[in-house]
């Protein structure tokens, strides 16, 4: 048994996005996703093999989806379903303070 806090652990330098898996299974994985000020590259888009429920637990973020003209904000507590091979990037990350995302990828 492993004993942790979702918001604790965070290094004061983030050059990156700190990605950590917590569980995973067949089929599927959890991770907890970190930002400050992070944003994916606009030359790239994730096209994921697995479908993605993701909530952000802490903070705001813009997803831009492609084909879709309007971001999707969201801040503490809204969570949405990313098919499999939906095309999306995050457009923003609060700077000012991290995004805590738990992100479930699944079959």
């Amino acid at each position: 048994m492993i004993h942790r806090n979702i918001f604790e652990n965070i290094p004061i330098d983030l050059p990156t996005e700190l990605v950590e898996t917590l569980v995973e299974g067949a089929g599927f994985r959890m991770e907890r996703i970190v930002s400050r000020g992070h944003a994916t590259p606009e030359d790239f888009w994730y096209d994921q093999p697995q479908n993605e429920w993701v909530i952000v637990l802490h903070g705001h973020a813009y997803l831009v989806f492609e084909g879709k003209e309007d971001p999707v904000f969201m801040s503490a507590g809204d969570y949405l379903n990313i098919p499999a091979h939906v095309k999306h990037r995050v457009e923003w990350t609060d700077e000012d303070q991290e995004t805590f995302w738990l992100a479930v990828h699944y079959d």
